[in-house]
């Protein structure tokens, strides 16, 4: 899917000159989109090239979203909300990181040399045919190559009827590089009448081969072989696994070799003989020399099968045997090919090796004489035995069966050793990156120490792969990507290895996750080099046969059982014994039928050169003896190794439990057993019905298992359980729920049955179910060895010589050295060992309790609507059931809100077993149907502690409460504190000491609550006095409260936002800046003892850091930044949805979302959105049994309620919803034109309101600013949906995005989201107060609520809350500016600091604007704009609260600039005098309003000015609308003359003065121009001497104005232009006076265009020089036609003159040759 092509092309209209002729395109792979971050490229331009001529450069650019979504992806929209920078076209360029903006053509040459391997691709049947009437044998296949990239096809000739092609052809693409597709697919094809198949495939990753690095190099390959793996070499006409020859899927056999080279040249594309188009093109090559490709050594491949369990019983009682193949060698059907061509040594010793084998395994004793040639590739055929209902095991006990191929390759040993070492650095790290993780979930200490151990062994590792790579011999058949390969591995090892060493002394207990995702790039990185691209020797395949058919298969690197004398750089399984799970080939292996395993083998493997063979034996569990195929063959290895030592062992499984088990019944449980495989043994489980957490606690003992090999052996590497978990069903088999493996700790007599390695933990295991996670399961193994008695091993030993297999067998004192084993305990339960107490965890008795509020949006079921549902809770085999919901549709809320249950859970909280949440729907004639489930995983979030009694301290009661979910009113805030909203900081806890009634301790907090109402008069006239003395620097006037209106506030908290992200940005880069430091500093090694106390003391430091830090911000905030600014109240601009900032506003109501019963057993394609059914809102709370008296004693504490005290009562409510809709962003087009006619829809229950007439025409980021009030009763009516719909003349609106909120949380929430509390309190104006609660009022019930005292008013402005002190101001003015005595500004400064009373505390949600992204179920995840809104909810039980808030967009106020030129000066002279040679212009000046060019007026001209001088006293008028607050000037104009109505613009006010030189008979001459911001432009100058380019160059530095605010200016201004160097030079300079009007004052005093009345302009003093024209008509032609047609003329007059002599000569010469004839 990756490799497909994603092309875009611009193509001309259709018009009838060059109707669809191409502009140009552009193409990039999808793989490229989907590595991108987030999946996507946003509003980039693509580089557009003519495919066709490639010497054109770039033809053009399309800016163009790209996303490529996969399932379950989230895809976001960056938030722009600045749109300048995205005209930058080079700065934008859609490419990946890294690539450059200026891509170069080149060639890639794909050269294919010959193929070999080739399998039979007709049927022997048609051979026989051909055989009997042409007499000769002939291969049976017809290759040929097809190579693909970027979206092209190249193709070599066909090869008839050979295996082993000759091509030595190349295929050549011409493309951008770098380019932007990652792989050529090279694929052999076998050509056929009727269709063309794949014989293999084999990709080349452009990435492998290449290295983009300052020292890197192009692309290379080869030459070199390539492996092509595919299905089975049988040949039938229809192939079941042809996909997997087309590349799809995982090969299950080999195919063929192909000799390949790719190289890459970067094309000059000035050089003139360079072929224009980019078609693939097709050439014949040299062909290379044999050792080219390396030498050819002989490899030796050794396999023993010690053991074949687990083999599935579909397969039938056949006798199974197993083959193993190294590319053709040993493989049965084909063998080895004969070859016409090449008749060397060794072609002939295979040949006669297939026969060899044929006799080899019809009996094992009479082989050839010619032994040495002879290769075993299967293992003699064996009757399966029983293990039990699933699986059988072959009989393998002391005789193991081996096998052994020889085969011939290039010897490219290098390339696997080189991979190998950085596996196994790879493989080092990957495990203690694992370990790391595991210590952060598991919450163990140090996981740092763990993390600096895996980075040191990381630079030891580095630093000897560079040592070993050094080493580097000059093998013959190295090519130019090995050599390049090694240098840049060494480099990047090299420089890893130093980064490792740096980012050791950087970790930290509180930097371990940021480190730790660092040190997964470096395994990244290790990965992405260990790939080796060119191969050297084939995979090594393991069939298993049954009854000739083969079954099912396992592949096997060869390089990771390759030998090496260094060890680094043997292969990870060479010379070792493993456990090999084999599968089905190709489509059977997917979905259900892959889950099963086809057999486990336990296989020994070696691979190496022959010369080195005599070790290959070494690594197997000793205590065998070799038997030879004959008697004779010394050198030969040995077919079968008989065992005569072996140790017994008993292994004991301790089953405890297992969680969150895949559901397998339709009810949403299971019926689970485990069976435990170990060897040849099973064991069952008891199966415990009804639960996906069985707690089976049972112990499986497996006595007298054999096991062979040395105790040390196998103590380092013992053999692995496997355990599978299975749904016990009434009828039929049992169904597979998912499977594990583990490894047991091990034993040996002589270690003694203690600590720290006995009893063995319990640890979680992961289950899997194909791919996806099926539960996990907790349990421990043990495996212990059973010594024998003296007695018996002496017999043996006597009869070993004898060649009789020893049967040991255990003792009579055997047993009586291990552990001893308790009897079952329980009577109920039968004979069934429980798990020992050593290893079971211990239990206390927890109580449970659970809160039921309510079911939301339960789908139908069976289609039938969900009417009297119930919820049933249960954990670890307990649990309790809500009271029937009488009627859904009628409360969907239960009537009796909380229960209880109590179980026995483990001390250890990471033992706590999950949490089912179920609900049926009772139907009829007592039926219950599964409604949906849920599984609470973890309970920690809701365990309660109790408070401490000094929890008074907010300080203390924080640190309690730390990472805990704690539901009830001694609680501090819930887990995900509101972050730091834009406003107020909440600050770390221990931050603000207290003292009680002393003073009032006067915070940061007085900056946010501070009046300007109470701000003294003279205070106010000191401020404008010094703003007069500064001069022009500060020439801001007190903002007037008429003109303030809602949208003030909205903008000037939209800046507050953006400034608190910068200094956001900066404070963190600073705290980076000092950890920097302070690792320096710490660099010098620390004792592991001095950790505790460096960290804790780093932690103060750290605090502290951070709290003068918010403080410092909050200082700067308010002061430094606003003096410049008005001060306007504010509320708090969230660019996020308010749940995120609030934890979804979960603080005591949980939603538990209901998934459908039976998941998919396509697990991977059943998104979990699709699987929801519905809601449960409740929560839990669970505790230790019996809890502390104090909180059960407290005043009013009610029983039934048990820790949910004082929650509300779910009886429905009925509230006024008012939805505030302030404007919408970034939407997603949905006309064709690219924009989108957006309005607002509103559903909430039954009522839904479209806004439909106000639609607002053509615009992607519509200001709405609209209010709507519903009605609606909770909990029926909760979920509010607002949607922006795109309006259409003609058709049905079409959804562009919709964003839901769940009002009951937010109604019912300790924040307090129903109406976001204001931070100043006012009773008229922009800023008046919406709720109808008064703060007082508020305060006063929060307090009553919370039982806390208070609040106590007291004089001089304080208020005493809980023994926490406030002050604010205390007086108010009314609308007619009276002062009244207030305690609001007290109250609701206590409002807004809520968070540090302690006990109840928690932030209060401020007035607000959200943003919330607009979703479309129709492109699931992916983001189709945003929403800014806010929701007030009013319950109608209260007073009624007060009109909306007006938000309506602001509308434009009119304006009239005029703008009179009175005079320029040192304007540069353009034209030249024909006679005089004196250089002159004919100036006239030209302006208009930005937005508005098509109104541009002109002043008359000034002729011939000689010095640059020119009069006009001329004046401009230019009515616009504009919008005071945003400085923007509005447009509305129809687009086009079909557009519907009219589109409206906001662009900036900016004024454009240019001067031009006119001209009579040519285009007017452009001389310079001046551009002028008009809310700030530099002051002009007094005199045209002091007016220069400085004005414009430093305009940053001087001082500004604006003509808003000046309404009248005069000065000189500089013209400005641009030469050939693009430096800025004064080409003139224009005396202009702007002056200001609205509207009515234009009315009032009208003024005319140019010189006219009214008030008209008195005529310009102009030189006599402007009247030339007059005096001297004749000489201002020869002016004007002389100067500007001259080369006309004269070229005319050399033309004439041509012409007449032609006609001479045409006209004499007649006669003159006459005269010739004549002779005269």
């Amino acid at each position: 899917m990756f490799d497909k092509i994603i092309k875009l092309s611009v193509i001309h209209s259709k018009n009838l000159l060059r109707s669809g002729t191409l502009v140009g395109t552009f193409k990039m792979d999808v793989g490229t989109v989907y590595s991108q971050p987030e999946h996507q490229f946003y509003h980039k331009w693509a580089v557009l090239s003519d495919p066709d001529d490639i010497t054109a450069g770039c033809k053009g650019y399309v800016k163009c979203d790209i996303a490529v979504v996969g399932k379950g992806d989230n895809i976001k929209m960056p938030h722009k909300a600045n749109e300048t920078d995205e005209d930058d076209i080079e700065g934008n360029l859609l490419l990946p990181e890294g690539i450059p903006a200026e891509r170069q053509w080149a060639r890639f040459y794909v050269k294919i040399h010959r193929a070999e391997g080739l399998p039979k691709m007709n049927t022997s049947i048609m051979a026989n045919v051909k055989k009997a009437f042409i007499g000769e044998n002939r291969d049976l296949v017809d290759p040929y190559v097809q190579v693909q990239f970027s979206g092209q096809k190249g193709k070599t000739s066909v090869q008839k009827s050979s295996y082993e092609p000759i091509w030595n052809e190349q295929v050549i693409f011409t493309e951008l590089f770098p380019p932007l597709c990652k792989r050529i697919k090279v694929q052999i094809r076998d050509s056929d009448k009727v269709n063309d198949v794949a014989i293999g495939t084999h990709f080349v990753d452009l990435r492998k081969i290449s290295n983009d690095g300052d020292k890197g190099f192009l692309p290379t390959l080869g030459p070199a072989w390539v492996n092509m793996y595919g299905s089975t070499r049988q040949y039938t006409l229809m192939d079941e696994h042809q996909d997997l020859n087309d590349g799809l899927g995982e090969g299950v056999s080999f195919r063929a070799r192909l000799l390949i080279s790719v190289a890459v040249e970067i094309l000059d594309t000035t050089s003139p003989e360079i072929i224009c188009s980019t078609d693939v093109q097709v050439e014949p090559v040299s062909n290379i020399s044999e050792s080219a490709t390396g030498k050819m050594e002989e490899f030796f491949l050794f396999g023993s099968f010690l053991e074949a369990t687990m083999i599935d019983r579909k397969i039938g009682d056949k006798p199974i045997s197993f083959e193993i193949t190294i590319g053709n060698y040993g493989n049965h059907i084909d063998g080895v090919s004969k070859s016409s061509s090449v008749k060397k040594k060794k072609k002939e010793d295979e040949n006669q090796e297939e026969e060899n084998e044929l006799i080899q395994n019809s009996s094992e004793d009479e082989a050839d004489e010619d032994a040495d040639l002879t290769s075993v590739s299967s293992t003699p055929p064996m009757k399966p035995f029983i293990t039990d209902r699933n699986y059988f095991h072959l009989p393998y006990f002391e005789k193991k069966p081996c096998v052994y191929i020889k085969s011939w390759w290039q010897d490219q040993r290098r390339r696997l050793y080189n991979s190998n070492m950085m596996d196994k650095i790879a493989d080092k790290l990957e495990e203690g990156l694992n370990d790391v993780q595991e210590i952060i979930k598991t919450e163990k200490a140090f996981p740092e120490r763990r993390l600096r151990g895996a980075l040191e062994e990381l630079t030891i590792g580095c630093s000897r792969y560079v040592t070993l790579a050094n080493k580097d011999v000059n093998l013959a058949g190295r090519t130019k990507l090995d050599r390049e390969r090694l240098k840049s591995c060494m480099r990047e090892m090299d420089s890893m290895g130093q980064q490792a060493k740096q980012i050791r002394t950087q970790v930290k207990k509180n930097t371990v996750k940021e480190k730790l995702k660092l040190a997964q790039n470096f395994l990244q990185r290790l990965r992405f080099l260990a790939d080796e691209p060119q191969h050297s020797i084939p995979d090594v395949f393991i069939w298993m046969m049954s009854n000739n058919k083969r079954i099912a298969y396992a592949r096997i690197p060869s390089k990771d059982i390759l030998f090496s004398v260094v060890d680094e750089e043997t292969g990870k399984d060479c010379g070792k014994v493993k456990a090999v799970f084999l599968k089905l080939p190709g489509k059977k292996g997917f979905g259900p039928a892959g889950w099963t395993v086809q057999a486990k083998l336990e296989l020994y493997l070696w691979l190496g050169l022959n010369k080195s063979r005599k070790d290959f034996l070494n690594g197997l569990p000793n205590g065998f003896e070799e038997i030879r195929a004959t008697k004779t063959g010394h050198g030969l290895p040995p077919v079968t190794l008989v065992y005569d030592m072996k140790q017994v062992f008993q292994l004991r499984a301790h089953m405890y439990q297992a969680r969150s088990l895949f559901a397998a019944d339709s009810s949403g449980l299971s019926d689970p057993f485990a069976r435990v495989f170990f060897s040849s043994q099973s064991q069952v489980t008891e199966v415990l019905n009804e639960t996906l957490c069985p707690t089976w606690d049972q112990l499986l003992v497996f006595d007298d298992v054999e096991l062979f090999g040395e105790a040390t052996e196998l103590r380092d590497d013992p053999p692995i359980i496997v355990v599978e978990f299975y749904d016990q069903d009434t009828v039929g088999k049992a169904e597979f729920i998912g499977r594990t493996f583990a490894k047991p700790t091990i034993k040996m007599c002589d270690e003694p049955y203690g600590p720290p390695r006995f009893p063995p933990q319990l640890e979680y295991y992961q289950i899997y179910r194909g791919n996806s996670i099926a539960g996990e399961l907790l349990a421990a193994f043990e495996l212990l060895q059973i010594p024998f008695d003296a007695e018996e091993i002496r017999r043996a030993l006597i009869a070993v010589h004898d060649f009789a297999v020893p049967q040991i067998k255990v003792g009579q004192g055997g047993r009586a050295d291990l552990p001893p084993l308790e009897g079952p305990t329980d009577s109920e339960r039968g004979p069934i060992l429980p798990v020992p107490l050593g290893i079971r965890p211990v239990l206390s008795r927890y109580r449970i309790e659970v809160l039921f509020w309510g079911l939301r949006d339960l789908k139908r079921i069976n289609l039938a609507q969900v009417d009297r549902p119930r919820v049933d809770i249960e954990c670890a085999g307990r649990g309790v059931q809500s009271v029937l919901i009488q009627n859904y549709k009628k409360n969907p809320n239960f009537s009796t809100l909380v229960k209880w249950f109590e179980v026995d859970l483990p001390e250890n909280e990471l033992l706590h077993p999950p949490l089912n949440i179920r609900v049926v729907d009772c139907r009829a004639f007592g039926r219950y149907i599964l409604v949906g489930s849920h599984a609470v995983s973890t309970l920690r979030h809701f365990i309660y502690s109790p408070p401490d009694k000094s929890c008074n301290n907010w300080a203390s009661a924080a640190k309690l409460m730390n990472g805990y979910m704690v539901l009830t009113n001694g609680c501090s805030q819930a887990r995900s504190s509101p972050s730091f909203s834009s406003r107020t900081f909440s600050r770390p806890a221990g931050d603000i000491s207290v003292n009680l009634e002393a003073e009032p301790p006067i915070r940061k907090m007085d900056t946010v609550v501070k009046l300007d109402a109470n701000e003294d008069e003279s205070d106010k006239e000191k401020k404008k006095k010094k703003k007069k003395k500064k001069g022009g620097v500060e020439e801001e006037e007190e903002t007037d409260e008429r003109v303030l209106d809602w949208w003030s506030k909205y903008f000037a908290s939209i800046e507050t936002l953006k400034e608190n992200l910068r200094s956001q940005e900066a404070a963190q880069a600073e705290a980076e800046e000092r950890e920097d430091l302070e690792i320096a500093a710490e660099a010098a090694e620390i004792r592991p003892d001095d950790l505790h106390l460096k960290g804790s003391k780093m932690k103060e430091r750290f605090k502290e850091k951070k709290s003068s830090k918010q403080k410092r911000s909050h200082a700067a905030d308010s002061s430094e930044k606003r003096p410049p600014k008005a001060r306007v109240d504010e509320l708090v601009v969230y660019n996020k949805e308010l749940e995120s900032e609030y934890g979804n506003f979960e603080d005591w109501l949980h939603t538990f979302n209901l998934y459908r019963g039976k998941a998919g057993d396509d697990d991977e394609h059943a998104l979990d959105d699709d699987r929801i059914v519905g809601r449960f809102k409740g929560s839990l709370c669970m505790y230790k049994v019996p809890l502390s008296q104090e909180i059960t004693r407290e005043a009013g504490y009610d029983p039934n309620m048990g820790m949910f005290q004082s929650i509300p009562h779910n009886d429905p409510i009925h509230v006024l919803v008012r939805v505030y809709v302030v404007r919408a962003t970034d939407l997603h087009p949905a006309d064709i034109n690219g924009k989108a006619d957006p309005y607002i829809a509103i559903k909430l229950g039954k009522s839904e309101i479209k806004d439909k007439e106000n639609y607002i025409s053509k615009q992607l980021n519509p200001v709405f600013g609209k209010s709507f009030d519903i009605e609606a009763t909770f909990p029926m009516e909760s979920m509010l949906t607002v949607s922006v719909y795109d309006w259409d003349l003609v058709g049905t609106d079409d959804l562009i995005g919709e964003t839901k909120i769940d009002l009951e949380n937010r109604f019912y929430s300790k924040f307090r989201a129903t109406c976001g509390i204001a931070s100043n309190y006012s009773m008229h104006g922009y800023n008046i107060w919406r709720d109808p609660m008064k703060p007082s009022q508020i305060l006063a019930k929060l307090c009553k609520e919370g039982k806390i005292d208070g609040p106590h008013y007291g004089p001089g402005g304080k208020v005493k809350v809980a023994n926490r002190i406030f002050t604010g101001p205390t007086e108010i003015e009314d609308e007619n500016g009276l002062k009244k005595q207030t305690e609001e500004h007290l109250a609701l400064s206590v409002l807004n600091h809520w968070e540090e009373i302690p006990r109840v505390g928690c932030k209060l949600v401020p007035e607000h604007v959200e943003t919330r992204p607009l979703l479309n179920p129709d492109k699931p995840g992916i983001e189709q704009g945003r929403l800014e809104m806010w929701v007030d909810m009013f319950p109608m039980d209260m007073p009624a609260p007060g009109p909306a808030i007006d938000t309506s967009p602001r509308k434009p106020k009119r304006y009239e600039l005029r703008v009179i030129i009175w005079n320029t000066d040192e304007v540069i002279l353009e034209d030249d005098d024909y006679f005089t040679g004196e250089k002159s212009s004919d100036i006239f000046v030209r302006g208009w309003l930005k937005g508005q060019q098509e109104d541009k007026q002109d002043t008359d001209v000034h002729y011939h000015s000689l010095t640059g001088e020119g009069n006009f006293n001329w004046r401009f008028v230019f009515p616009f609308d504009y919008l005071v607050a945003e400085e923007k000037i509005v447009i509305s104009k129809k687009e086009s003359m079909f557009s519907w109505d009219e589109t409206e613009y906001k662009i900036p006010a900016r004024l454009t003065m240019q001067v031009w030189d006119a001209d009579h008979f040519s285009a007017d001459d452009f001389l310079g121009a001046i551009e002028l911001d008009l809310n700030r432009f530099p002051r002009g100058a007094k005199t045209a001497k002091q007016c220069n380019l400085d004005m414009i160059r430093n305009e940053q530095e001087l001082p500004t104005i604006s003509i808003f605010k000046q309404k009248r200016v005069k000065g000189w201004w500089p013209f400005v232009a641009r030469d050939e160097n693009d430096e800025m030079e004064l080409t003139g300079k224009v005396e202009a006076e702007l002056h200001l009007v609205t509207a009515e004052e234009a009315e009032k005093s009208p003024v005319g265009l140019g010189r006219n009345e009214p008030d008209p302009l008195e005529k310009p003093n102009r030189p006599d020089t402007s009247l030339m024209w007059f005096l001297g008509p004749l000489k201002s032609l020869r002016y004007f036609i002389w100067h500007n047609y001259r080369w006309l003329i004269l070229k005319a007059l050399g033309l004439i003159l041509l012409l007449l002599m032609l006609g001479l000569f045409l006209y004499s010469i007649p006669g003159y040759l006459v005269k010739k004839i004549l002779g005269a």
